[in-house]
């Protein structure tokens, strides 16, 4: 780790699934970018997040379940959607270590 992080650097991860739309802006100097009600879910459960967590909503943890331990966190109240059930990503599932 960089001299500038001595205690090391913890970041928070949300993770939501859902459709989003993705593209290329610009004519000279390009980037790419996400946008839609899935980015922005996403973007919410990092906010709402801990350091050194992974939060994730009911349909990311539907789409996870067989690869990935979860713990329950419980539900967040979050700006703009209401109470959200959640959950703490823990580790990845036996099976799918094998499967690796």
């Amino acid at each position: 780790m960089s001299d500038e992080f001595p205690d090391g650097l913890e970041v928070r991860i949300g993770l939501h699934a859902g459709p989003a739309v993705a593209g290329v802006i610009g004519n000279k100097k390009l980037f790419y970018d996400v946008w839609g009600e899935t980015v922005n879910t996403a973007s919410r459960m990092e906010s709402h997040g801990e350091p050194g967590r992974i939060q994730v909503t009911g349909p990311a943890h539907e789409e996870l379940a067989d690869d990935y331990l979860f713990e329950p966190r419980g539900t967040v109240e979050v700006k703009g959607m209401g109470i959200v059930e959640t959950w703490w990503l823990t580790g990845r599932t036996q099976a799918s270590l094998e499967h690796a």
